[in-house]
């Protein structure tokens, strides 16, 4: 995709993205992170870079809607974000040293994971 038609499906992707952080209690990278390298033809890199810069404002706007509904905990999500920050930093260079193969591998294994808990746990219920 090139010149308008890659703004346009950027534009539409950041919304469906943030509407489904917000939905989902997630930062939206794991639906940003292969559009970016799958549609945009990013790299991993760069891609999960742009997913992170793009978490903040997400999570900000969404816990605000969400603690003026009464729900969530602010001071433990303060406490989180803070530690997160942390971990944020030292995955980071972690993923500076990873070749980008790695890394996508990586990241495929762990939506996987994630995938396969999410079933079970829904088929169970």
């Amino acid at each position: 995709m090139t010149g308008l038609t890659l703004i346009v499906a950027l534009v539409a992707f950041g919304v469906f993205t943030g509407a489904g952080a917000g939905l989902l209690g997630v930062g939206g990278g794991i639906m940003m992170v292969p559009f970016l390298t799958l549609a945009a033809g990013m790299s991993q890199h760069a891609a999960e870079a742009t997913s992170l810069f793009v978490v903040l404002p997400t999570a900000v706007v969404a816990s605000i809607v969400l603690q003026r509904r009464g729900v969530g905990n602010l001071s433990l999500a303060l406490r989180f974000g803070v530690l997160g920050a942390a971990g944020g930093a030292l995955g980071a260079l972690l993923a500076l040293a990873l070749p980008a193969h790695v890394l996508r591998l990586v990241f495929a294994l762990f939506l996987g994971a994630v995938a396969i808990r999410l079933v079970r746990d829904a088929l169970a219920q």
